[in-house]
């Protein structure tokens, strides 16, 4: 996920896929305790995900980046 296709998005489509990483991140680190993770690399990808979403969500509240045209 880039940070480009995230700031075109708005503040509920956020919400809605940092819910969806937190809960794969959840599966991925159960995965890793039973020792049946198959990528460990989309665990690091994942949490940089979440980290992104609550940038760009912590910029739409903070009022420096605007939230797409059209999408309100």
């Amino acid at each position: 996920m880039t940070p480009t296709e995230l700031r075109e998005s708005t503040a509920e489509e956020l919400h809605t896929r940092l819910t969806e990483f937190i809960e794969e991140s959840f599966n991925l680190r159960f995965q890793h305790a039973l020792g049946q993770l198959s990528s460990p690399i989309r665990l690091r990808e994942v949490r940089r995900d979440i980290g992104r979403v609550k940038t760009i969500l912590r910029e739409h509240e903070s009022g420096v980046r605007k939230v797409p045209q059209g999408k309100q």
